[in-house]
């Protein structure tokens, strides 16, 4: 079953079940979904988004809540940061499991001396590389940290 099957299964259940908190999110995340469908088709393509291109979209919905989460933290707004913490264990359920940062770590340093990487100028290619071979499995950011530390050692 495609991932946007499994959001509007989960959708409609949410509606069912009158839990407005999650019927909001998923709607969230279906108008997210929805607005790359158009973008798609204006560029001369009548295809709706792939689920690969779902699972970029759904990581970047999860690190804009992240980045909504510390600016909360800071505004001491724990009400908010629980709404936000909500959404983002939501949209989790769609994405496959997470690679743990030592896999990602392995995963980098083989690039790395496969392709034969040796500095921060690699460091583009090196992560637009991770974004294509891994998608959805790899948290971005943790790749982006991992990846620094190993081209500057």
């Amino acid at each position: 079953m495609s991932i946007r099957l499994k959001i509007e299964e989960k959708y409609i259940n949410a509606i069912k079940s009158k839990n407005t908190e999650e019927t909001n999110a998923l709607r969230l995340i279906k108008s997210a979904i929805k607005d790359k469908d158009i973008d798609n088709r204006t560029k001369d393509n009548n295809t709706e988004i792939n689920d690969q291109q779902i699972l970029v979209l759904l990581q970047s919905l999860i690190k804009q809540r992240k980045d909504s989460i510390d600016s909360f933290k800071l505004a001491s707004r724990d009400d908010l940061i629980a709404k936000e913490q909500f959404e983002i264990d939501l949209i989790k359920q769609f994405l496959p499991k997470q690679l743990s940062e030592l896999e990602i770590e392995n995963i980098i340093s083989n690039i790395i001396k496969e392709k034969k990487f040796s500095s921060l100028k690699d460091m583009g290619t090196l992560m637009n590389s991770i974004k294509v071979d891994h998608s959805g499995i790899v948290d971005m950011t943790t790749a982006g940290k991992i990846a620094k530390t190993l081209l500057s050692s």
